[in-house]
């Protein structure tokens, strides 16, 4: 899967003022995207608050995005949940046409031990007819997809091809990466160390930041995987205030706030998320005249 390397971008699902899903707004995203030189498109994963979309709106979304893409990117669409019976079915009804793979979460809340999370895996890949992506995010799972798991899971399923690990682990993904070797795609999920990753032989990443500051990002990513070690380090120190600026109030709250600067989308969240603070956004704002940014 030579698409699914290099930067994605997590996708955000913009709303109105009124709190309705702003349709109007993929298509200037999604362009700006494109034009910006990313690699591949993660739409429902946890940038998009899916977890606040109805199961009606999630559906819309993934179709809204792939009649927008026409095939000019390649899509991963996020499908997880921490009800395994529940989630074969869903994957085993839904339509997804115009994507290339799914990334799939650790069963959250629940807290299985390394035996549950291998049998779910197990039979969410048996369930899907694409390539399924693991999505290893303990911070907010509460649960960790061990290495002794993946490396299981990889050996026994042929179609879990790689694994999205924002644990910010460089042993553990430097370990995956010595192990598997290059059919196995280890990527960052963790923006902060995503370089890092890289420049040990990661695949690349699925970023939140890519969203906005999108040009720099890609060109970081590129850099590392042409061993330019020197001019990606610059950019990176370059883009670490900002990382740790969208990430402050939470996520996608700082990357909305930067959206809406760049007049992408209305700085809008579903509760229990809120919009950032007068303070961060100021904070944003200023940091953005850094950064080279196509409109």
């Amino acid at each position: 899967m030579n698409e699914l390397k290099g930067t994605g971008v997590a996708m955000i699902t913009p709303f109105t003022s009124s709190g309705a899903i702003d349709y109007a707004a993929f298509p200037k995203l999604i362009d700006h995207y494109i034009d910006s030189g990313i690699d591949y498109l993660v739409v429902l994963g946890t940038t998009a608050e899916t977890a606040t979309l109805s199961k009606q709106e999630q559906t819309e979304v993934a179709r809204k995005v792939a009649e927008i893409n026409a095939g000019r990117l390649p899509l991963v669409l996020g499908k997880g949940g921490n009800n395994t019976h529940a989630l074969v079915e869903e994957i085993q009804t839904t339509n997804f046409d115009g994507y290339s793979a799914i990334l799939s979460v650790c069963p959250y809340y629940n807290r299985p031990n390394q035996e549950g999370i291998f049998q779910h895996f197990k039979a969410v890949a048996a369930a899907s007819l694409l390539p399924v992506i693991l999505y290893n995010v303990p911070s907010r799972t509460g649960a960790s997809i061990e290495n002794n798991t993946t490396i299981r899971l990889a050996q026994t399923c042929e179609n879990i091809i790689g694994i999205k690990d924002a644990s910010a682990d460089l042993v553990a993904g430097k370990e995956l990466i010595e192990v598997l070797g290059e059919g196995f795609l280890v990527i960052s999920g963790d923006d902060a160390t995503a370089l890092d990753l890289v420049l040990l032989g990661g695949v690349g990443v699925i970023s939140v930041l890519a969203g906005g500051t999108t040009r720099d990002f890609v060109d970081m990513i590129r850099l590392g995987q042409q061993n330019e070690y020197n001019q990606a380090k610059d950019i990176q120190r370059k883009l670490n205030p900002l990382v740790d600026l969208i990430f402050e109030e939470g996520n996608p709250t700082g990357l909305k706030a930067l959206l809406n600067k760049l007049r992408y989308c209305e700085n809008s969240l579903r509760l229990p998320l809120v919009p950032a603070s007068n303070q961060l956004t100021a904070a944003i704002e200023h940091k953005l005249d850094e950064f080279t940014i196509i409109s």
